[in-house]
């Protein structure tokens, strides 16, 4: 038996360890990532300046087919971490996107130690916007845009896509009309704000900091956290969505998810869920993956504009 001393020195020891590893582990930004491996025929513009505010640039990583062939579809890709970590060279597993011959813009916003809501929804929306201006230079079908993301990420597609031609948050990114996005594909991402911030899902579910955080000195105004959540802007000329959520997510409650589906139907727009059983926050199999990237790919082929 430990004598009481020798326990508090062996707790201090692995807690002051625990501490140093935390202090070594490189922030997302220094990380080492793979390169995204894209098939020949494409061009790749590695950090394209797509908007600027301030002292930030806004870029993305564009993988998109030359003019030689014609327009292309493209989806923007918006990586997750509660609007506050990640790095759009995280991301990855678009060669299912590649291999259909759907472009990709993989984009990075502004963080919440940057700047809190709705600076990532402005970000987001420029993406967009940027990529319809600049449609013939990267050989892109604005008819066959899709907006894609997980978590953070996935609530930034919604938004993305849900908002169409309401400029509230195109503040930063004028000039366009008849915005209009092909589909969204929503993975395991927020879509009430105010719920996830202050609602208990169930013990199952931990409360989460980062939606008071990226909400800042509004995280106490209900209606701004709505006016910034994808459920309240579904309608009946919303897009089709694809809907991915594990029913085990300790993260991010799965009944969101169940209710934007509800919500979609109740309009009359079409939305699928592909409940992954048993699954987590995203982290799925290797297996688990390929397959919802097949999914994914026969969502998007049935759609009309992608039977053109």
């Amino acid at each position: 038996m430990l004598s009481a001393r020798s326990k508090f020195i062996f707790i201090f020891s692995i807690q002051f360890l625990s501490a140093i590893i935390l202090i070594a582990q490189p922030p997302d930004s220094l990380k080492k990532y793979k390169p995204v491996v894209y098939p020949e025929g494409f061009n790749a513009n590695i950090d394209e300046v797509y908007t600027k505010v301030g002292d930030w640039e806004g870029r993305m990583d564009l993988y998109y087919q030359p003019a030689t062939s014609k327009p292309t579809p493209v989806v923007i890709n918006i990586h997750g971490g509660g609007w506050k970590n990640g790095v759009k060279e995280s991301q990855g597993g678009f060669t299912p996107f590649f291999n259909a011959g759907i472009s990709v813009a993989n984009i990075e916003y502004r963080m919440t130690n940057y700047a809190t809501a709705p600076a990532a929804i402005e970000d987001a929306r420029c993406a967009l916007i940027f990529l319809i201006q600049n449609a013939k230079r990267f050989n892109i079908d604005i008819n066959k845009i899709v907006v894609m993301g997980g978590s953070a990420g996935g609530h930034l597609s919604l938004m993305t896509g849900l908002l169409e031609n309401n400029h509230l948050f195109d503040t930063n990114c004028q000039g366009v009309e008849n915005i209009k996005v092909a589909a969204i594909i929503d993975k395991w991402g927020i879509t009430d704000v105010w719920a996830w911030a202050y609602n208990d899902y169930g013990t199952a579910v931990r409360k989460s900091r980062s939606p008071g955080d990226w909400l800042g000195p509004k995280k106490n105004d209900e209606a701004f956290a709505k006016s910034v959540s994808p459920i309240w802007y579904v309608n009946k000329k919303s897009p089709p969505t694809l809907i991915i959520h594990g029913d085990a997510d300790s993260t991010v409650p799965y009944v969101q998810s169940q209710e934007l589906l509800e919500k979609f139907k109740s309009v009359g727009v079409r939305a699928e869920l592909i409940t992954v059983p048993g699954g987590g926050h995203g982290k799925f199999t290797k297996e688990k993956n390929n397959e919802l990237g097949r999914n994914m790919i026969d969502f998007l082929l049935s759609l009309d504009p992608f039977k053109k």
